[in-house]
């Protein structure tokens, strides 16, 4: 009876400890439920895919999850037309559309996608090695993978490690994970395949 009562608390456990890492879709395919628009620029939804575009104020702008999220591992696939210039904010507050967290770069070749940047803080973090930019595909499906477990964050683009990042800061809070769009007009990103798992 003992065996039994030990071997079913062990059973519960590894259930709860799966739960806890269960992949979890962001994004519906359908409309922006889940999620909230900082700013004035354009988010939609069009073929199943999650668009960003510059709207005529051509301003910086955000799409922001309604939740929070501190340790997990997110996977993004995204498809830079025209000028590509976003990012992946994650332990993100905001107001109005002044942003302070971290960004993981999503831009056009040779201008750093995968670095991490601190908005309203230190600026650059840290910036991919110059040939790791060959990952990138412009105009083509790319895949983003940000992994955030205490003070490290690591990235990889397309399989491509791009960074890895060790920042007591970072790892001092939580925050929302938010889809940026750059400022100066002219800007379009298609996104699809938002999926984080909570690291425990």
């Amino acid at each position: 009876m003992k065996l039994t009562s030990l071997l079913f608390a062990a059973f519960m456990l590894f259930s709860g400890a799966m739960q806890a890492q269960k992949k979890q879709s962001l994004f519906n395919g359908k409309d922006l439920k889940g999620w909230q628009v900082y700013g004035t620029e354009k988010w939609y939804v069009e073929n199943g895919e999650l668009i960003c575009e510059s709207g005529p104020d051509k301003q910086y702008g955000y799409l922001a999850t309604d939740k929070k999220f501190k340790d997990f591992e997110l996977t993004v696939e995204f498809k830079q037309e025209a000028n590509g210039n976003s990012g992946v904010f994650f332990h993100s507050s905001i107001e109005g559309t002044k942003i302070t967290g971290w960004q993981a770069e999503v831009a056009p070749p040779g201008m750093f996608s995968g670095g991490i940047y601190e908005s309203y803080g230190r600026g650059w973090l840290i910036k991919p090695e110059a040939e790791k930019d060959k990952a990138l595909k412009m105009g083509e499906w790319n895949t983003m993978k940000v992994r955030v477990k205490g003070n490290n964050v690591t990235t990889w683009i397309n399989g491509q490690e791009m960074i890895t990042l060790d920042d007591e800061k970072i790892g001092s809070r939580d925050g929302q994970i938010a889809l940026q769009i750059h400022s100066g007009g002219g800007i379009k990103v298609k996104w699809r395949k938002l999926y984080i798992t909570e690291l425990k």
